[in-house]
């Protein structure tokens, strides 16, 4: 393993726009060794796009490793629409990209939002995965979307009321409802009352997970992006990306029995740890690793450490059976 842990950044070795249909074009990088374990990473949000960073975590001289920016995120385009952009069109998406790629089937990576499609994937499409790896993975129950827009647990009161103020006092109950509304809604005043709405979700997101010392604020175009991520993130959220009937957790027992492996960290706010128990205890075949801590960032190192860990261990034996840090 690496010192880093993470491995070298690297370029993709072929990126390229594909059409899916409805005027959504994805972007698609695929990365690696050409002839090495093909795996698909999944980015979180939903809409958050990818990151070179997801990539870090596999060896490049092992993987073949195909991210893709799903509708409406990152640089797929139109960035920011929900029309035409439902949970099953990505599980569509991702059988257009693997076809047009030719591969057959790969390891299915992805964290937050990304575990949850990975699942939803797996249930979709059995036959075209190996394997199962799953980083903080979200549920997307009512109660667990309620809880991080209106924080009932108290975890960063002072936050929240800030976080809260930018709605009419009438709406706060329902802040996930006001910001979808409101971030989908005709930017009459080009787009100012989108930004900063976009920016105090930015500043609760921080505070909910923890984080410490001053960040600079997005500004200008990634302030821009930040608003087409909430708008896409939003809309899924609102219904409950469409993954409640029936529920995500009632259907994991139909799972192909491929090697499986969650990694959650303990003091994870944004994904609570509870999940990770509730998925695990409902696909018998699958292992729970616990991150001491991390929070919900997929480069706090002990995070890291253990996803290049996984991935090694999976490209020696195509199983997750070795020590994880």
């Amino acid at each position: 393993m690496p010192a880093s842990p993470l491995y070298p950044a690297t370029a993709p070795r072929h990126s390229f726009a594909l059409e899916v249909g409805h005027g959504h074009v994805l972007q698609v990088d695929d990365c690696g060794a050409a002839d090495g374990i093909c795996a698909v990473v999944l980015h979180g949000g939903p809409g958050s796009g990818g990151s070179p960073l997801l990539r870090r975590f596999f060896d490049p001289e092992r993987f073949r490793v195909v991210a893709i920016d799903q509708r409406g995120a990152g640089r797929s385009r139109p960035r920011g629409a929900t029309a035409h952009n439902r949970t099953a069109d990505l599980l569509d998406d991702l059988q257009r990209v693997r076809e047009h790629l030719g591969i057959a089937r790969w390891l299915v990576v992805g964290g937050s939002w990304g575990a949850t499609l990975a699942l939803a994937h797996a249930l979709h499409t059995p036959q075209a995965v190996a394997g199962l790896l799953l980083r903080a993975v979200f549920v997307p129950r009512a109660d667990t979307i309620a809880a991080f827009f209106q924080d009932p647990a108290g975890r960063a009161p002072d936050a929240w009321a800030r976080f809260a103020a930018l709605a009419p006092a009438h709406e706060r109950h329902d802040m996930l409802g006001f910001l979808a509304r409101s971030l989908q809604a005709d930017a009459a005043d080009g787009g100012a009352r989108q930004r900063q709405l976009a920016l105090a979700w930015w500043h609760w997101e921080r505070a909910l997970g923890g984080a410490t010392g001053a960040a600079d604020s997005p500004d200008g175009s990634a302030l821009d992006a930040l608003v087409d991520r909430y708008r896409v993130q939003s809309h899924y959220l609102r219904h409950a990306c469409w993954l409640d009937r029936p529920p995500l957790l009632d259907r994991l027992a139909a799972l192909p029995r491929v090697p499986t492996l969650l990694l959650h960290a303990r003091d994870d706010r944004i994904c609570p740890p509870q999940a990770a128990q509730d998925v695990q205890a409902r696909i018998a075949h699958s292992r729970l690793h616990w991150v001491a801590t991390g929070g919900h960032d997929p480069a706090a190192p002990a995070m890291a450490a253990a996803m290049v860990a996984a991935l090694d261990g999976y490209a020696r034996t195509a199983r997750f059976d070795g020590a994880i840090p």
